[in-house]
């Protein structure tokens, strides 16, 4: 059982930037894929960015490409979102989520474990 906790989540202006952090209460394993996805009200949870936690390799949804980067640091079983240039529509509760097998995905279905959500509104 691995639980995830956010945090950095706030009320930032249009253009600004936050970064949002995800620490593990147990080892990620090499076989794990760590995700962020983001719920805004009345819409579905959607895929922003996932991350090989063994090769770091990344994607991103096309709408945030170029201005959000996710990162991992091992030593400390913790996975970043840094968002900059962000955008009223980029308002959202973030979430983040860990995939113990099979590698990253963009579905949420295929995550196993997620955090509690932390509240990113950004003003215009």
């Amino acid at each position: 059982q691995v639980q995830l906790v956010e945090s950095g989540g706030g009320l930032v202006q249009a253009g600004g930037s936050l970064r949002l952090s995800c620490a593990a209460s147990a080892r990620i394993f090499s076989s794990y894929a760590m995700g962020w996805f983001r719920q805004a009200p009345g819409k579905e949870r959607e895929f922003v960015a996932t991350i090989s936690w063994s090769s770091g390799s990344t994607s991103y949804t096309d709408s945030v490409k170029g201005r959000f980067t996710i990162s991992r640091d091992k030593a400390e079983n913790t996975v970043y979102l840094q968002m900059n240039s962000l955008k009223p529509e980029d308002t959202a509760v973030y979430y983040c989520a860990a995939k113990p097998w099979g590698g990253s995905s963009w579905a949420p279905t295929e995550y196993a474990y997620w955090g509690q959500g932390t509240q990113v509104t950004v003003s215009s």
